[in-house]
């Protein structure tokens, strides 16, 4: 799995759909609804079904960020599954907030 800035990807379970913002230092598995994200052009295998440890939903336009290895990725459109880095949760990054104009 080929995690560049910019690349596409979505669930193999669900409609979430993903772009990378930050790549991560290392290799890692990018998961969502409990399975590996598929290209953004593959088509989808019907015979998976969304994980219950992993349906805690996607929201579209929201960060999601690992500081571990350092990914980020954009969710573009929302899912059912909730993302995960080789089996471990990784959950949506606060906004900044922006300094306050007096």
């Amino acid at each position: 799995m080929d995690l560049k800035p910019g690349s596409r990807w979505k669930s193999a379970v669900c409609d979430g759909e993903f772009v990378v913002v930050r790549p991560p230092k290392s290799p890692v598995s990018l998961e969502c609804g409990g399975h590996r994200v598929i290209a953004h052009a593959e088509a989808k295998a019907g015979d998976l079904v969304l994980s219950d440890a992993h349906g805690g939903g996607s929201a579209a336009g929201k960060r999601y960020a690992d500081p571990e290895t350092g990914l980020e990725v954009l969710c573009s459109k929302a899912g059912a599954g909730s993302l995960s880095l080789d089996g471990r949760p990784i959950g949506v990054t606060e906004s900044k907030k922006l300094p306050a104009s007096d």
